[in-house]
């Protein structure tokens, strides 16, 4: 009998504020819980469902509530890969990052860099744009190879590290290619020997050695046709 009072005491209630505007965001945030751990799997379970900003609440709560649990760390983890799944690299970025200075050498720093280096990549934009992303990548998996070399991050470093190095030398291609096709020929020919240098083994060596010959010989052929010191000038017919 008291349960049921009880339900018709709440039912009113919700009733009465059914138009206030706080309601909506009182049903609509999670409910405050008191266990660590249970608070926690809240932010498990919302990721696993794919609700990625409900898990950050989830996981920003609990490490706010309860700093020095031993989840908490996790918590923070969960918080920069919530970001990540739903694709908000900026704000992932900054939570691997904020992890990574906090906590420099807890074990899961290979994976947080390893995640900086693929904020980074995800960012990475076409060949004939701007690479600054491409190097920033490059740099992370560079360090997760070098600090951690028997890590299983160090091996998928050097698979995104090779996507990223072959992106740089497409860039490099394109644009020797670009100046080419405008008879820039001198130009053309430092963005192959740079490819050459820089970026060998990548695919792009035969192309860029055929257009290298290529640029040399034209350059040769365009100096050539120019005239001498003194040629074609004409020679002042003496005073008398």
């Amino acid at each position: 009998m008291k349960r049921n009072v009880f339900l018709v005491v709440i039912a009113a209630i919700v009733f009465t504020c059914a138009g206030c505007a706080w309601l909506g965001d009182l049903f609509s945030r999670p409910r405050v819980k008191s266990d660590p751990v249970a608070l926690y799997q809240a932010g498990v379970e919302a990721y696993n469902k794919g609700r990625y900003k409900r898990a950050v609440e989830y996981f920003t709560r609990m490490k706010e509530r309860f700093p020095l649990h031993d989840l908490a760390l996790m918590a923070e983890i969960g918080i920069a890969d919530s970001y990540y799944s739903d694709k908000d690299y900026a704000n992932a970025e900054l939570a691997y990052t904020d992890f990574l200075n906090l906590h420099p050498t807890h074990e899961h720093i290979p994976y947080v860099i390893y995640q900086i280096g693929m904020c980074h990549y995800m960012n990475m934009l076409s060949i004939d744009r701007d690479q600054t992303e491409t190097v920033r990548a490059i740099k992370e998996f560079e360090q997760v190879i070098a600090r951690f070399p028997t890590s299983k991050f160090a091996l998928l470093a050097e698979e995104k590290l090779r996507d990223c190095r072959k992106r740089l030398a497409a860039k490099e291609f394109y644009v020797g290619q670009f100046y080419f096709h405008r008879e820039k020929y001198e130009a053309a020919a430092r963005r192959f020997e740079y490819l050459l240098a820089h970026f060998s083994g990548l695919g792009y060596d035969y192309q860029a050695r055929v257009f290298l010959e290529e640029s040399r010989k034209r350059l040769a052929k365009a100096k050539e046709k120019m005239p001498r010191e003194g040629e074609g000038r004409i020679t002042p017919t003496p005073e008398k």
